[in-house]
């Protein structure tokens, strides 16, 4: 794992519960650092802080993305507007955490990074309801279809008709558990479960994110809008 973070105390800190953790981290203070040590030694996942001085953590996301860099990146972000986590997704980082944060999130947010990277065929926890009966029609070589997305899950890439679409992993997987299981209300605490693999509660605005980003990526002029807000109790995919 890699660490990124300019304050020696926070660094130091989240470097110590890490190793506690069972984490082989490497901790630099600054983006250049990050780069360099990403390109020395590719790391499993990265832990980034937004705000650092020089090169900056979103700044250091855009560089690996352009790069074909896909390793799971984890932002710490004092920005607790949308606007700012939105420029993180667009950036390409796969979660992030506000701080001040507790560290148990932190692990949890990590553990759910590192499923989705499992090897292909590997049940992952922060993967899709299997005992739900999902509506979304299974086709072969690992595509899911429904409400006229198509998603080709070994390549990862989907299609709302004939329009592909680029989607970060977090988007990635939530589009693939909502199409699994079309027609189907999910509630909160499932999504979290499935996608983050922690519920955190009623409090936290994480997931309206990520349903508002995906939306923004699948909706069309003139198209039906396809995930539904189901007022306190959750999300469904459908077509109206």
């Amino acid at each position: 794992m890699l660490l990124a973070e300019d304050d020696r105390a926070i660094r130091h800190a989240l470097e110590r519960a890490l190793t506690l953790e069972g984490y082989e981290v490497t901790a630099v203070a600054d983006g250049v650092e990050a780069l360099a040590q990403a390109h020395k030694t590719p790391p499993d996942v990265l832990v980034l802080d937004v705000m650092m001085p020089g090169i900056d953590g979103l700044q250091v996301c855009r560089v690996l993305r352009a790069e074909g860099d896909r390793t799971p990146i984890l932002m710490l972000t004092a920005l607790v507007e949308t606007a700012d986590r939105i420029a993180g997704l667009d950036a390409g980082a796969d979660d992030y955490v506000v701080k001040p944060f507790d560290v148990e999130e932190v692990f949890a947010r990590l553990r759910a990074l590192l499923r989705r990277t499992s090897p292909a065929g590997t049940p992952a926890a922060g993967g899709p309801v299997e005992d739900a009966p999902a509506k979304g029609v299974q086709l072969p070589a690992r595509q899911v279809e429904a409400a006229g997305i198509r998603m080709d899950l070994q390549a990862r890439r989907v299609w709302r008709g004939t329009r592909e679409l680029e989607l970060t992993r977090t988007e990635f997987e939530l589009l693939e558990l909502l199409v699994r299981n079309a027609g189907i209300v999910l509630d909160h605490s499932t999504i979290y479960d499935r996608i983050w693999g922690y519920d955190f509660g009623p409090g936290s605005k994480n997931l309206a994110v990520y349903v508002g980003y995906l939306r923004r990526k699948l909706d069309e002029p003139g198209a039906p809008q396809l995930i539904h807000t189901v007022r306190g109790v959750g999300y469904v995919l459908r077509e109206d």
